[in-house]
Parts: structure tokens; sequence; C-alpha cells
């Protein structure tokens, strides 16, 4: 048994001893995690680790009784979000119902669609506009007025708990508002308080810093410092003058950090959404993106939390390269400590580089070389999300299949923007950047599937991108909208604070009652979503396999379970492709006993091969 003496335990004063029992046994599981983070990062680890056990004390003790036997149910299924019946759905609460009483009266419509996970998009309390969208949060307790209140907010958990949907919240680790209270005491001369930020007297250390740093907003927020002239200084401002960059060395943030996220698991969220957290520590010489730090805080806040309150998990919002990707879900030492879940932007950016292309073979390249995560994680799948699309494509995937990465990233940009000859597509050009030819895409699925220009091949482009996410293991994640084919918003510039980000456009408000015209979509996507949910190679635990394309238009990827395998054939072509039957072959399967769990009949087979009609998908797996 770990020896506690040396731990701040008063918080369990008077608690019952068997729940004080229950906090001791989880802290003696989790206390070398938390221990071994905290020293890889400040010079006092004893004190830091103190203070941290101190808040999960305190939290575990103010933990309703409800969220208790939560954290009691996943102790004993702790794959609970790897299971192929979870499907995510990610919507703006004023964009989809209003408010947060609005969502409740919703519910039975995610469950309908199938939804196990909803995540709902910013809705703490932000300053006034410009906010990026609510990313520059002024108060981590309190809810945006117009949304509701924190009570409101307990009230929903409460509800889509009862009805085994998983709350999934956003909690932007890299900056606060210039309004936030730490901010405001900064500028008012508190000197503790501007140690939680990075602040410089003169131009200096931030010229040296802006060396190797990109922009990330280019267009509206050119480099990475701002004078303030409260502050009297230069303060560090990674996305725009308003969001203030925190100090991740300085152990208090820490503190602060790891007490709002109890808070909020507290409220009953399940699941945080970690926003920009390859930002949060910076290095001098580097593009103070990845940095080690970044998984020994991620890993610190992650034991703190399993003390506390297991029942929550972390997402990475880490949109980085395939070579840094991984480590947000744990490599070498971190190896199963960090976060639970990170979106695979990677597969979201070769499905519609794969449907531009009409190729497989680039997406093969570049998937196939991806490390399997840790068997306890999972990717979030996703071929939609709020943000605008990066042409993250490696310029080494593209030689290696005879391409060349710029002129690709280019034709993508040119086909997605609809100026490419033949393009269905209806996309806008966000912030392009003239020095390095970056420019990324804003649009709604449908619209850039080709359903706004009334291509006859868009609908099933839409299931294709589902099918895929889908069928690929991890969390799918569903954009909302997407279910309907709801187009690009042409009054996305209405709102005075959107008309300079035309990510709006692939944000519209959802229609109430549902349009029928949608329900082709719908019912597709519905369909999938029921076929997934019993399909158990789909368990996340079960790493997905991109194996080399015999047809170069149908992208394969086979899941080896213990039950047998699954393989999943996307063809990404206008016209009918084909998957050998050497390639069941090599995976295990009969091409006599195969079925397609999506239709659950057999395929066409024909010149010994399985013929897949234009942008198909199928399951293939052995008939029980």
């Amino acid at each position: 048994m770990s020896d506690l003496s040396d731990l701040d335990l008063s918080g369990l004063d008077g608690v019952d001893p068997l729940r004080r029992e229950v906090f001791e046994a989880r802290l003696e599981r989790w206390l070398s995690d938390l221990r071994e983070a905290v020293e890889e990062l400040y010079d006092d680890p004893a004190d830091v680790v103190r203070r941290l056990v101190a808040l999960a004390a305190t939290a575990y003790v103010e933990r309703d009784d409800a969220l208790h036997h939560l954290d009691l149910r996943r102790s004993l299924a702790p794959d609970w979000f790897q299971r192929p019946e979870m499907v995510g759905y990610a919507a703006y609460t004023d964009r989809f119902a209003e408010d947060l009483a609005g969502v409740a009266e919703r519910v039975g419509y995610l469950e309908e669609l199938g939804v196990r996970y909803l995540h709902l998009m910013p809705l703490l309390q932000t300053r006034p506009a410009p906010n990026d969208g609510g990313y520059a949060v002024q108060d981590y307790r309190r809810i945006r007025p117009d949304l509701g209140t924190m009570e409101d907010l307990r009230s929903l958990a409460a509800t889509l708990r009862g009805r085994g949907i998983s709350l999934c919240l956003d909690l932007v680790l890299n900056h606060v508002a210039r309004e936030h209270e730490w901010a405001e005491r900064a500028r008012a001369g508190e000197e503790r308080y501007r140690d939680y930020f990075l602040v410089f007297p003169d131009r200096d250390v931030p010229d040296a810093y802006e060396a190797t740093l990109p922009e990330v907003f280019p267009d509206f927020a050119p480099g990475s410092f701002t004078f303030d002239t409260d502050l009297d200084a230069w303060v560090w401002t990674t996305f725009n003058a308003y969001q203030w960059d925190v100090n991740w060395a300085n152990p208090d943030v820490l503190c602060e950090y790891a007490d709002i996220v109890l808070h909020l698991a507290n409220q009953g969220v399940e699941v945080l959404r970690l926003d920009a957290i390859a930002f949060i520590w910076k290095r001098l010489g580097t593009s103070c993106q990845n940095q080690p730090e970044v998984h020994a805080l991620t890993q610190a806040l992650r034991a703190v939390t399993r003390i506390a309150c297991p029942a929550v998990v972390f997402k990475a919002e880490a949109i980085v390269g395939p070579q840094d990707l991984l480590a947000y879900l744990g490599e070498g030492r971190h190896h199963g400590k960090v976060s639970d879940l990170a979106y695979h932007n990677g597969l979201m950016v070769q499905i519609w580089s794969m449907l531009a292309s009409q190729s497989a073979l680039l997406g093969t390249q570049a998937l196939s070389a991806l490390p399997d995560p840790p068997a306890s994680t999972a990717w979030v799948t996703y071929a939609r999300c709020h943000d605008d699309i990066g042409w993250a494509i490696s310029d080494e995937d593209a030689a290696a299949v005879g391409l060349s990465g710029a002129m690709h990233r280019r034709f993508l940009s040119d086909f997605y923007a609809g100026d490419f000859p033949g393009s269905w597509a209806r996309g806008l050009v966000f912030q392009e950047n003239a020095a390095t030819g970056d420019r990324r895409i804003s649009g709604s699925l449908a619209s850039l599937a080709g359903l706004q220009v009334g291509d006859p091949h868009a609908v099933r482009r839409i299931l294709l991108a589902h099918a895929i996410i889908l069928g690929f293991g991890g969390v799918p994640l569903i954009w909302m909208g997407d279910e309907l084919g709801l187009l690009n918003d042409p009054d996305w510039d209405a709102v005075p604070e959107h008309a300079e980000d035309n990510r709006w456009v692939h944000r519209p408000r959802m229609p109430w009652p549902v349009p029928p015209d949608t329900h082709r979509v719908q019912r597709g996507l519905r369909s999938l979503i029921g076929a997934r949910a019993t399909l158990p190679h789909l368990h996340a635990s079960v790493p997905a396999s991109v194996l080399p394309p015999r047809d170069p238009a149908v992208f394969l990827v086979a899941r080896q379970h213990p039950l047998g395998t699954m393989l999943g054939a996307y063809n990404m072509a206008p016209e009918p492709r084909h998957v050998p039957l050497e390639v069941l072959r090599t995976v295990g399967l009969d091409a006599a006993s195969v079925v397609d769990h999506l239709t659950d009949e057999a395929p066409e087979v024909r010149d010994e091969a399985v013929q897949l009609a234009p942008y198909a998908a199928v399951w293939l797996v052995a008939r029980p």
C-alpha cells in the first residue's frame, strides 16, 4: 500500500468510511501517474501533488450520489466509450435548439438517430463578440446567459444520462478571454496573476519566438503577441488579441484547471474536449506545438480526474500532423495515460481527397503509416466538424504515390472551392496564406459532396463518407445537420460578428420540423448507425488495418476481431468497381459464406470479384 501520509486528505474528514476507502483505493492506483507527470514539469512536485490531491478529495466529497454510481459502473466497464453502439453528435446549442432547455426537449430525436454521445460546442460564459465562436472564455463556471444556467446544464446532463447519452463539453486550455478574472487581475497589477500569462516588457523575446511560430489566423489575427496598454507589456496571443495564452509553466495554472475539470465533472459532464491542447507549452526555437510537456500536463489532469471522478474521459483536440498525433493518446512513458480520445483529422482529410481524386492510393499510403493507438483509447472519426478543412497531406506521402504534395493540396482547395473544372463541390476558401500557399476550405458536408448543385451522386457520397467513419472504428462523430444533408447557409454572414469568418457557412440552424426532402439521407444514416451497433468488430480496441487497394479507386480497411475479420470496402468513384476475392481470402474470409453486414445479404460476386456500385460501401463479415 502506498504511503499517503504526506498528502492533504482533510477534505475527506467525516466521510462515510466505505466511501473514504474507495477514494483512497483510487488514490493508490493513480498516484504514481500523477507524481510521474508532475515531476516532469515543476521544481517542487511534492507540493503540487499535495495541492492536486486536496482538490480531488474536495470534489469527490461534493459529487452527487448519481455520479458516484456512474463512476462505479464505468470503473467496471472502462471500455464504455469504445463500444460499437457509441456514436457521437456535435452541435452548437443555440443552432440546434436555442438553449439548454430546448436541447432537453430534442433528446428523443437524438435517441432515434442512435446517438450515445452529445458534444455541445462552447457554451461557457464568453467575452462579448468577437469571441472566436465561443472559445474566448470569460468564466469557466458560468453558462452563457442566452443558453441557460449551470442548473440547466446539470438538469440536461441528468436527462441525457438517463437516456444513455454522455455529455461532452469544450474546455479551452491554451487561453482565456482578456476579460477573464485572471486577466483582469493581471491588468490591475496583481503580480500573482500576471504570472498566469506570458508577458514581455519589449519585443526582444517575442521576436525570437516569432521566428519559428506559424500563424493560425493570418488574415485577421497576424502574429502571436499583442501589446496591452494596461499591462504596459506584450502578452502572448496565439489565436486573437483578445485571447491570452496562459502560462502552464506556472503550477498555479495547472491547479486552477484541475479544479475547473473537477467542477465541470460534478455538473454531470462525462467527456471534456481539450481545446487547443497542442499549443499549451512554449519552447523557444520551435513551433510551440506538440511539446513533450503537453502530454505530462494531460497525464496529470487525467490522474486527478481518475481519482475523483473516473467516469470522465478526455478528448484531445489536436489537429496536428500524423507524426505527432498518436502522442495525444499516449506513447512511451505516457502510453495510455493521457487523453482517452483524439480526433482522427487525417482520416477526414483523406476521405475528401479520395472523393475528389477518385483514388484511394494516397489515402492508403497516409493512413496505413499511422501506428495503432493504445487499446484502451479510441480515435474520434468524422467527415465534418465545426471547423474549416486544412489539407494536412504530407509531401512525403504524396511523393510515395507519385504526386506533388503542394500541387495536390492546391488541387483540393480548387476542387472544393468549386474552381476546378468538373467540380461538384461548393465550398469557400478560408484563411488563404499567400506566403505558404495554404488555403483551407469551409462548407457543409452536403455542399462539399455535390448536393448543392444537384449532382446525382451527392447522396451516395454523403452516405459513403459516413460509412467510412462508422466502419473505421473508434467513436464516429456526426456534425449537426449532416444527417439531413443541410446545405451551406446562404445567410452565414448576416450576424455582424460572423461576417469575417466564413466557417459559419457550415453552421446553419437546425430546421424544425425536419424537412421531408431530407429523409433519404436521414434513413441511410440511421441504417448505417443501426448496422454498426450490432457489429462487435467495430469495438475501438480492435485496430484498423488499411490494405493496399487492388482497384485504385477502392479504399480497403480490415478489422481483425476474435470473432473473425470485417473487411470494409469503399468505392470512391462514380462508376462500378470491384474487390478481387483474393483480398477476402487474404484476410480470412470465405467468399462462399460472406455477407455484407450493411444489407444482411450476400454481396454480388462476378468474375472472381465482389462488385461495388458507384460510391458503394460494404462491410463484409462471415455469415453467422
